[in-house]
């Protein structure tokens, strides 16, 4: 009995094993989906306000059945290498559970070979740095069996910027004008009330 236990445990820890190391290394992911993202051309995006358009489809130039594990896409804001650099917290590591790449989620929907499309509003909570997009197929089990990405394998190439919000908004610049401009035309009536009445006192 206590043998049948002790196997079933090892079994069971071998079994957890499997299924947290398989499929988790970048390395060993097939590059086929085809990912593309459209934003403004020529400027810096800014969180909060600006707009990227991703699409996302199985590439057509593998086999057919290549996508057959395929249950569920999700797509992902990652860091490019210059903004990676001196940032450990942000460092990209081939073991997909420890890597740091990728860390702001876009989206993530059930898998179909084509016609994806997602617009996604930068959030305020992304930082200022350069980006790129990738989108990993994943299968039943919630491992990643795939993926694609907006950039070169270097991650050189369709690379975008984007601005944090600096902490001020436009909203809070138009409150403090108006304010200010509340508060001069107060005090300009307070020291005309003060002369009109010091003016009345000496009629008087």
């Amino acid at each position: 009995m206590e043998v049948h236990s002790g196997f079933l445990a090892v079994s069971l820890l071998l079994s957890f094993f499997v299924a947290a190391t398989r499929g988790s290394y970048f390395s060993q992911l097939k590059d086929t989906l085809t990912v593309t993202a459209t934003h403004p051309q020529g400027q810096v995006l800014k969180a909060g306000d600006d707009q990227i358009t991703v699409t996302w489809r199985f590439n057509q130039t593998y086999p057919a059945g290549t996508d057959s594990d395929y249950k569920t896409v999700k797509v992902k804001l990652c860091y490019a290498p210059i903004s990676q650099k001196d940032r450990k917290w942000r460092k990209t590591e081939d073991h997909l559970k420890k890597d740091r790449t990728c860390q702001h989620k876009i989206v993530a929907r059930p898998y179909a070979a084509s016609n994806n499309t997602f617009t996604y509003t930068i959030k305020k909570d992304i930082p200022t740095g350069v980006y790129f997009v990738r989108a990993y197929a994943l299968d039943a089990q919630d491992v990643e069996v795939a993926y694609g990405q907006t950039t070169d394998a270097h991650k050189t190439t369709n690379l975008f910027e984007i601005q944090a919000i600096t902490g001020r908004h436009k909203s809070l610049d138009i409150t403090s004008v108006c304010f200010s401009a509340f508060s001069v035309v107060s005090l300009a009536g307070f020291f005309y009330m003060e002369k009109r009445k010091a003016k009345v006192s000496q009629q008087k």
